[in-house]
């Protein structure tokens, strides 16, 4: 497979490592908005991985692509998308699909009438730890299922310029928990109760946003979901799925790595915590994009098309009104 790659960021480097260990890619083409960040990014990669940089990003929808990766920058995502399933390439992109909800509709349409795969970018599922959840939980394994936790914990928050473009910590952030408890639980979400905090540096409130937040979800079975967000846990990176149900209670994400404290100390040396999300989620990234290539080569069916990313959309939104307007929030409210 000839697979392109917008975007030579942190993300875009690391899926472009990725992607040349990937025995069915057997070139890679990379572009950025900054042409020397694409040929940094080639130098860098084995020789034997056969990656060409170009100096437009335009020229990615002539170079003869059997699939594309969008990994550039959040406002770009949508006219991509949009280029890259008019000219019939299967395409891979980082959430969000678009900006706004608006964007997301049109950007959806566009791969709908092209009848062209577009995967969107929400790592979590596949994890080894969350994946074992779901699989438990459709069991029986836990009886009937009454609190579902999630959290997700940066060790630092983000350069200050990357806040105003962010969308807000639940649209940013947060969307992923969302997203991955209505994958694990099978279920939808009916409303919300979202509160945040700023206890940390100011651009976050000069900006609108919070840099701490929490979230009370009632799904539409009845049971109860808990999602906590930060940008502030120096600690080290924390992602824990947790599930109680009637029977028993499980948890994915807690390993020697996680960077909390039991009670009381046993005086035994901790291992490093994971420094952020690109290594903790290490292998759901390199499994996401083994699954993409399936989905080009139509050894598979889309595990997170469009319409998932929608669904996972119309929460934050509905947690970001709730934070705003301090009430409960029903999510037949932001929908369309």
């Amino acid at each position: 497979m000839r697979i392109g790659l917008a975007g030579a960021g942190r993300i875009g480097a690391r899926h472009a490592v990725a992607m040349c260990e990937l025995p069915e890619v057997d070139a890679l083409v990379v572009a950025d908005a900054d042409p020397r960040r694409a040929r940094d990014l080639a130098a860098r990669l084995p020789p034997e991985s056969r990656v060409t940089a170009l100096d437009e990003v335009e020229e990615l929808f002539s170079a003869g692509l059997d699939g594309l990766v969008v990994a550039a920058a959040t406002d770009a995502h949508a006219g991509l998308v949009e280029r890259a399933v008019a000219a019939r390439i299967p395409v891979f992109c980082e959430k969000p699909l678009a900006s706004d909800l608006d964007g997301t509709f049109q950007t959806m349409a566009a791969a709908a009438t092209a009848g062209v795969p577009v995967q969107v970018g929400f790592q979590r599922r596949f994890d080894a730890g969350n994946a074992a959840a779901r699989e438990a939980l459709a069991s029986g394994r836990l009886g009937w299922l009454h609190t579902v936790r999630s959290c997700s914990f940066d060790p630092a928050p983000p350069p200050a310029g990357y806040v105003p473009a962010s969308g807000g910590l639940f649209r940013d952030c947060v969307i992923h928990d969302l997203d991955l408890i209505r994958f694990v639980t099978g279920r939808e979400v009916v409303r919300v109760m979202a509160a945040g905090a700023n206890r940390g540096d100011d651009f976050f409130r000069e900006c609108g946003d919070v840099d701490t937040g929490s979230a009370l979800l009632v799904l539409d079975d009845g049971s109860l979901g808990v999602v906590s967000a930060t940008r502030y846990n120096a600690a080290g990176y924390d992602s824990r799925l947790e599930l109680f149900g009637s029977k028993d209670s499980i948890v994915a994400g807690l390993d020697e790595r996680t960077p909390a404290t039991a009670l009381p100390e046993r005086g035994e040396e901790p291992r490093a915590a994971y420094s952020g999300f690109m290594e903790r989620f290490a292998d759901a990234y390199d499994a996401e994009l083994r699954a993409f290539v399936d989905v080009v080569a139509g050894r598979r069916g889309n595990p997170c098309p469009p319409e998932e990313a929608l669904e996972a959309f119309y929460l934050a939104e509905a947690c970001e009104l709730s934070l705003r307007e301090n009430r409960v929030v029903g999510t037949g409210e932001v929908r369309r």
